[in-house]
């Protein structure tokens, strides 16, 4: 296959590379990667995290068993194994309509994808690819792509966990307006890394939801946040066992794939290690916002 575009993007310290094969699909598909594109080739001693290859001429030989469906936001994502442990997902989008098969190999350093429709659904269906192939290639490196809004504070991010609606959006908006000095880092799904000195560093990213906060921006993570709606507020530190029951759910894994699993849960444990957690329940109000800077602050 000829490869038309070759573009390096760098997202939370990794750096992957996603080939286009023909003239209808492009880097324009993806405009929230834009800020993460590299202009450079990296160097050869620059490990790739996963090399992406998008050909609408592939097709798969076979099929894979089905591991289940999924709906992700109101879409879904039909997954498929193959005996070489490799995978294969469709994606379709909220109107049911297919977008993309991708066909990964099983720790997903390597795939290829083909792209439908129209280019909203080519849109829909490469940003979503990509989105895997990050969250599940980096899963052994430290990495966890979180389901979170995260708001940053005097070189300090500190991420708002829940379920959606829970209010975290509301409460990371209620901190750009009430704490001074503030402002939003990513608003649906940030990279978490553990780095090589370290350090627990989150990291913006292409994924952001409704929100189009797609930054290139890092900092330290401060702590984490999970929230419950109540008619008071009231805030406290959560216990290790708790916190990591708190943490995991936010985390982008593949339950069923022991590889992805074990890594996902060594990485939050790191986290754990390094970051406290903190339960609030909460009005939306300032007195939330303040309730929690204040406590999360305080512990560091």
């Amino acid at each position: 296959m000829e490869v038309k575009q070759a573009i390096y993007y760098q997202v939370g310290r990794h750096v992957y590379l996603v080939d286009f094969c023909d003239d209808t699909n492009t880097s324009a598909l993806l405009p929230s990667s834009e800020p993460f594109r590299l202009m450079d080739t990296p160097t050869d001693d620059v490990p790739l995290l996963f090399h992406l290859t998008v050909d609408d001429g592939w097709r798969p030989l076979k099929k894979g068993k089905e591991i289940g469906q999924f709906d992700c936001g109101g879409n879904n994502h039909g997954v498929y194994q193959l005996e070489d442990n490799s995978y294969q997902i469709l994606v379709s989008d909220v109107a049911g309509h297919q977008c993309c098969l991708l066909q990964a190999n099983a720790d997903f350093s390597s795939a290829i994808v083909c792209l439908n429709g129209t280019d909203e659904m080519r849109h829909f269906g490469l940003n979503n690819a990509v989105m895997m192939m990050y969250a599940f290639s980096a899963a052994d490196k430290d990495t966890v792509l979180m389901h979170a809004s995260v708001i940053r504070k005097d070189d300090k991010g500190y991420l708002c966990l829940g379920v959606s609606g829970t209010g975290k959006s509301t409460h990371t908006q209620n901190w750009l307006k009430y704490i001074p000095g503030t402002d939003l880092m990513n608003d649906d799904n940030p990279v978490v890394r553990v780095c090589e000195d370290g350090v627990a560093r989150v990291f913006g990213s292409p994924w952001s939801g409704k929100t189009p906060c797609y930054r290139n921006v890092e900092a330290p993570v401060g702590g984490f946040l999970q929230l419950k709606q109540a008619p008071y507020n009231k805030i406290e530190r959560m216990k290790v066992v708790d916190a990591f029951a708190s943490l995991l759910p936010s985390c982008s894994v593949m339950k069923w794939d022991s590889r992805d699993y074990v890594a996902t849960c060594d990485t939050v444990t790191k986290l754990l290690e390094r970051v406290p957690v903190f339960f609030l329940e909460n009005l939306p109000d300032e007195a939330a916002v303040q309730m929690s800077y204040h406590a999360m602050s305080v512990t560091e």
